[in-house]
């Protein structure tokens, strides 16, 4: 009799501690939770910026990108017969200006992407130039080809963008051609704008809502699926430079939910790769 009851409070003392064991554990995992923060999310950054700061493969894509874009207008002029003037559309960041020395900025903060700090970095007017892309955009001048530099910039950031864009040399640098943000982030209404007046011979951007709306709010299998209905128009219609620190394809990773957590960000990211499972 003494023995079963010793044997019970054993089992129930074997079970308490399993129970604390658990708790603690998620106490423990929760913790860890919270205590991943906006700088260590910041630490993924470095190979993208890296990448796009030190690695010639990175200037290659980017001459590559403006090399086709010069032999599409070519082709585009030589059997254009229209009588409207023709113009070609171009995003700004990460297309014709290079702000990776604002994402090596984040790199060790213990904050993200803001515009407290996003403000002064426009006003300041430091983004260099893309590689290849004055030669490109001069070169569309000198064959009477404007350059409209729709943007989502928002109109706090007009003045620096100007005087950043005029400090690089780029032409139709003025308010009729460089068209920022001031309402919706879909750019369709400012590219209906240039397509009023003029024939639109192609349209150069780093993430898919540069080119069509379709592309905006978008899950990541959606994204994939609208590129490949339109596979024909990437490196034609449309020109793709590469940006791997950020973009609507971030978005869509997270669900649009970018009020997520650094840790929420993180395990999100993490879910989304494909793995190979190998076992020694």
């Amino acid at each position: 009799m003494k023995k079963s009851i010793r044997t019970r409070y054993l089992i129930l003392a074997i079970v308490i501690m399993g129970l604390l064991f658990s708790c603690a554990s998620m106490n423990n995992k929760g913790s860890m939770a919270e205590d991943y923060t906006a700088r260590d999310l910041n630490e993924q950054l470095v190979m993208a910026t890296v990448w796009m700061q030190a690695s010639a493969e990175y200037r290659a894509l980017c001459y590559q990108s403006f090399n086709l874009a010069r032999m599409n207008l070519d082709t585009f002029l030589a059997g254009y017969k229209g009588s409207k003037p023709v113009a070609v559309i171009v995003d700004a960041d990460e297309t014709v200006i290079d702000n990776s020395a604002y994402e090596a900025y984040l790199i060790g903060q213990d904050f993200g992407y803001s515009s407290k700090t996003w403000d002064p970095w426009m006003a300041a007017g430091m983004a260099k130039a893309i590689p290849g892309a004055k030669a490109f955009l001069k070169y569309a001048e000198s064959k009477k080809v404007e350059i409209f530099y729709i943007t989502n910039r928002k109109t706090v950031g007009y003045d620096g963008t100007e005087k950043n864009l005029k400090a690089l040399g780029f032409p139709n640098v003025d308010k009729k051609h460089l068209l920022v943000r001031t309402g919706s982030s879909d750019k369709q209404e400012r590219r209906d704008i240039v397509n009023e007046d003029y024939t639109v011979a192609f349209l150069m951007g780093d993430n898919l809502n540069d080119f069509e709306s379709v592309f905006g709010g978008k899950s990541v299998g959606d994204r994939m699926w609208e590129t490949d209905l339109i596979k024909d128009h990437w490196g034609t219609k449309f020109i793709v430079l590469p940006n791997p620190t950020y973009g609507e394809w971030e978005g869509a990773v997270y669900k649009y939910n970018w009020g997520a957590t650094p840790a929420e960000k993180d395990q999100m990211r993490k879910d989304h790769l494909e793995k190979w499972s190998y076992k020694p």
